[in-house]
């Protein structure tokens, strides 16, 4: 149990969160990038491709985090304040993504004219209209499979793309910044769900939201070499 969820309906949402990140973990293995990427088969240009493609989604986040903030009553006012706040650190993270890509090789016209593709499209479609809900509290299930990605993985992607491209950490910022930052991310998350989890019914549709996040995310990356 972790001590930062105290009621007994958060501990249940949260280790049903638990096993959907578990799960999210396995479709990530079975996407072809990643999966070249941690047999040190990953090349420059497979960088390149990644960051275009995430820059859609990196952008449309803050769209639907803040559109959630809006969408929550004065019942709630704690909870858009925190949204509200996680909206404001991370609404220009894309430019250090931008950045990276030039950094990495790649034209700036680039990737600020790439293209969502079938898996982004979906992602934003799906979290604009569940952002668009009264009270949405199950966007803290979307924002512990994305932040999550972020605690756990990116560092360990940043160092395993540095070393197989032969990279000093100059093009790899922004993967770095999410695997120091997210972790205060999560631990803000923990109170929330705390907050949130006042019912059976608010529980399961967290923990469905974090399913459905967590398949179109895995989606989008599988989608990033179709464009």
């Amino acid at each position: 149990m972790d001590h930062r969820v105290s009621s007994g309906l958060g501990q249940a949402c949260l280790q049903g969160l638990l096993r959907e990140w578990f799960d999210f973990e396995r479709q990530l293995g079975r996407v072809p990038i990643i999966q070249r990427l941690e047999r040190g088969r990953f090349t420059r240009d497979d960088y390149l491709t990644l960051l275009l493609n995430l820059r859609q989604q990196v952008i449309e986040g803050a769209r639907w985090i803040t559109r959630g903030a809006s969408s929550f009553d004065r019942d709630f006012a704690d909870v858009r304040s925190e949204v509200i706040g996680h909206a404001q650190e991370e609404h220009r993270d894309y430019e250090t993504l931008e950045k990276d890509y030039v950094a990495a090789g790649g034209e700036l016209e680039a990737i600020r004219t790439g293209q969502r593709n079938a898996g982004s499209e979906a992602l934003h479609a799906f979290m604009m209209y569940r952002a668009s809900q009264p009270n949405p509290v199950d966007l803290i299930g979307a924002m512990w499979i994305i932040e999550g990605l972020g605690q756990k993985m990116a560092t360990d992607w940043a160092r395993c793309i540095d070393d197989v491209t032969q990279g000093d950490g100059s093009y790899t910022r922004f993967m770095r910044y999410h695997g120091e930052n997210d972790e205060a991310h999560l631990n803000k998350l923990y109170a929330l769900i705390d907050r949130v989890c006042q019912r059976e019914a608010d529980a399961t549709a967290i923990l469905r939201t974090a399913r459905v996040v967590g398949r179109l995310y895995a989606l989008q990356l599988e989608e990033v070499e179709h464009g």
